[in-house]
């Protein structure tokens, strides 16, 4: 199935489509904000067959969207990225402006409230952007957004993007708590890490050891990185992808047998004690009511089966003698054998 005609709309032609084309956007489109409008969009579309018999094709799509959003967003990667698809550049333009700038231009802040930033960060001596949201100016993404258009790099929402298992277990979580970081995944041989500002120089050494592979910085808000920390460093989570690592299906399977076993174990020792049965009561002997109910329900019982025996020769065995041997047994046997239950039954004091 052709995932980008059937889900995206987009027509036949290259596969894979080129970066523009895969988020419906037109040709080296400069506007992050629409670039990021787009990716979210399609997005959310497409975790729409996140389930059922196409889960592994929308998560090859959904990470494939990602890496794309994050290269468009990237001052850098872009204009490489666009000089090879033929694009010409000018001389080089004006700089990145200043978040406040950015701020201001996109009406989340006025001038005054930019000023009020400013002098907290110096006066608390914290970065600009911390200023904003601890002053409640914004929100910590539309900081992160602002800060990372000012730094030319991408930004990336972490509650739409699932980091690979492989790349996640490379960085102790000690070193990504400590350094507020979340590592994502490879894309093109450059790990891309999110990060709440640039990878200090020795941070980036120490990541670049660690894979063997160049790394990227990726921007998000500290909050974000801290929830998504907490998501996938968890005890659960690691043991989780240990399992997958040593033994797929059969590991993971060993693991909830054995805490199946552990919760039957449990269960058995808090099992409760059997009831202890009460003894059974004797009944006490007979009222003369009961007497004479039970013999009359005898004595019914017993011509009962005379009328039986009666209609079992007149209708089955001899329908056509009045009486014979057959007719003399089944009186004296069907009846009898009756008073006999009767007798023990009902009329036994």
């Amino acid at each position: 199935m052709d995932v980008y005609k059937e889900w995206l709309g987009i027509p036949d032609g290259p596969r894979p489509p080129d970066h523009y084309q895969l988020l419906r956007l037109k040709k080296f489109e400069d506007s992050v904000d629409k670039i990021r409008a787009n990716y979210k969009k399609l997005n959310g579309h497409v975790r729409k067959y996140a389930t059922g018999q196409f889960m592994d094709e929308s998560q090859a799509l959904l990470n494939e969207l990602a890496k794309v959003m994050l290269c468009l967003t990237d001052l850098e990667r872009k204009r490489d990225y666009d000089i090879s698809l033929g694009r010409e550049f000018d001389e080089e333009e004006i700089g990145p402006r200043k978040m406040d700038a950015i701020l201001i231009e996109q009406k989340h802040i006025t001038a005054d409230q930019a000023q009020q930033a400013r002098e907290y960060a110096d006066k608390v001596g914290v970065e600009i952007n911390d200023a904003f949201v601890q002053l409640k100016l914004v929100s910590p993404d539309v900081a992160a957004q602002a800060l990372a258009t000012e730094l030319g790099l991408p930004y990336v929402d972490l509650s739409d993007t699932t980091p690979d298992d492989d790349v996640l277990d490379v960085v102790p979580k000690m070193t990504v708590k400590q350094h507020s970081i979340l590592p994502l995944f490879a894309d093109e041989g450059v790990v891309l890490v999110a990060c709440v500002s640039h990878l200090s120089h020795e941070l980036e050494d120490e990541l670049r050891l660690r894979f063997n592979k160049p790394v990227r910085s990726v921007l998000a808000s500290q909050q974000a990185i801290h929830q998504a920390i907490g998501k996938y460093y968890s005890a659960d989570a690691q043991k989780e992808r240990a399992a997958a690592r040593e033994g797929g299906a059969a590991a993971a399977a060993a693991v909830a047998e054995q805490t199946g076993k552990k919760a039957a174990a449990a269960t058995k020792a808090k099992k409760p004690e059997p009831a202890k049965k009460e003894p059974v009561k004797k009944r006490g002997p007979k009222t003369a009511e009961e007497r004479k109910n039970d013999f009359l329900t005898g004595i019914v019982c017993i011509n009962f089966s005379a009328v039986a025996a009666y209609l079992i020769d007149a209708f089955l065995l001899t329908p056509n003698v009045f009486f014979d041997k057959w007719t003399y047994l089944l009186f004296i046997a069907i009846p009898g054998i009756t008073a006999l239950i009767v007798s023990q039954t009902f009329w036994k004091k």
